[in-house]
């Protein structure tokens, strides 16, 4: 026999795999078929049949079969749910090029499959709000952060609260999280106090909004307040978010140092204490625990905003910084950055937009310390923020650190 003889049962053997290959393949081709030439029925009855077939496949022949069947406007429903859980290479090519895949066959393999397929699925275009919901409920972040990039992706905001929750863990998530048409100024600025220094100037050039149409409806309805006495507690804390003054007119009639610029300065002076502290709030409008969050910042951004909004000028601003011992040069003479990214906080802010921001902080981080939302915090009870209000569930987020969480 010759070397280049074939033994006749490897040849039968070869046969045998090139009838299958022949098999497979037309059987795609009948399933590709339009209407006109094959009802509903048939098409199933081959799907079938060829979800039988590949079942025994090899991965390649089951990638050719996937990548013929892939443009198909329609495909079996067996066929589709067994492509979706194949390996991610073969899986991707349904998931990235099918068209005719529904939110339910999305939703299903996101569940059933693995997290290489929620990644492929993360990129896949016009994902609706059913299906990157499910895709963010695992808490993959390389997934999260690759459905926040698809531009084509839309979110529920109940999507996008999870994604402020767990970018207090998961800081790359506070880029692409900012940039989401989605996200609320309620969301970013609860964010503000975990992003850093150029996720922050993001979220003070975008959502610090003004109140000046807010203002213009309900300028006869502070009036009406005033009539009433401000009895109404719902009319009366809308109306103090609303309002232009924000400093506290009956706390600077108690106060020992006159007002609030003398309160700085006297901060300036012997160092900034507990009781300078509080003072500072009260006069500022804000509630102590705001104030203490505002002063205990790491970054500085929110003490410039705080001297924005109140009407505090740039003395007063360097005072305060000076009066919790932080530095404004570095060791070679230059303006340290810290105080420089506070400086250009302050010129940036237009007073209104800053009063906004610092009067939710307040709204969020005081009002809505109730005692049962304490112990929330204390407890950690995130699983159940869908019980609490924005401002709860933004204080609960907000304060989590300070309370040893």
């Amino acid at each position: 026999m010759s070397e280049t003889a074939i033994n006749p049962e490897e040849a039968a053997q070869e046969g045998s795999f090139r009838a299958r290959h022949a098999l497979l393949k037309r059987l795609a081709d009948v399933v590709s078929l339009p209407a006109s030439r094959i009802n509903a029925f048939e098409r199933a009855v081959t799907g079938d049949l060829l979800v039988e077939m590949l079942r025994l496949a090899s991965p390649e022949e089951r990638r050719r079969v996937a990548a013929r069947l892939a443009p198909l406007a329609e495909l079996p429903n067996a066929l589709t749910r067994m492509l979706l859980r194949d390996d991610p290479e073969i899986a991707g090519l349904l998931i990235e090029q099918c068209a005719s895949l529904s939110d339910a066959d999305l939703v299903a393999c996101a569940r059933d499959a693995t997290t290489e397929h929620r990644f492929l699925m993360a990129s896949r275009r016009s994902l609706s709000e059913v299906v990157t919901e499910t895709l963010m409920s695992f808490g993959e972040t390389h997934v999260i952060e690759a459905v926040l990039r698809n531009g084509t992706a839309r979110l529920s905001q109940t999507a996008v609260e999870g994604v402020v929750s767990l970018s207090r863990q998961e800081p790359q998530l506070c880029n692409p999280i900012l940039k989401r048409p989605e996200l609320r100024p309620s969301g970013a600025y609860v964010m503000f106090w975990w992003c850093g220094a150029e996720d922050r100037r993001t979220i003070l050039q975008r959502f610090a909004v003004s109140r000046e149409v807010m203002q213009e409806v309900s300028e006869d309805v502070f009036a009406m307040a005033a009539a009433e006495n401000w009895q109404d507690p719902v009319s009366r804390k809308a109306l103090q978010f609303i309002e232009r003054r924000q400093r506290n007119r009956a706390a600077i009639a108690k106060s020992p140092y006159g007002g609030l610029e003398e309160a700085v300065a006297a901060a300036a002076q012997r160092g900034l204490n507990r009781e300078v502290a509080t003072e500072i709030a009260y006069l500022s409008g804000v509630k102590p625990v705001t104030g203490a969050k505002i002063l205990g910042d790491p970054g500085g951004e929110p003490l410039a905003i705080l001297c924005k909004a109140t009407g505090l000028g740039k003395g007063d601003l360097t005072n305060l910084w000076r009066s919790m011992r932080r530095p404004e040069t570095t060791v070679d003479g230059s303006v340290h950055p810290a105080w420089e990214r506070v400086q250009v906080t302050y010129d940036m802010l237009a007073v209104d937009r800053a009063q906004t921001v610092l009067r939710y902080w307040n709204w969020s981080l005081s009002s809505a310390l109730t005692p049962a939302l304490l112990r929330a915090i204390r407890d950690g009870e995130e699983d159940g923020m869908d019980n609490y209000s924005a401002p709860e569930r933004a204080a609960m987020l907000a304060l989590a650190e300070n309370f040893g969480r």
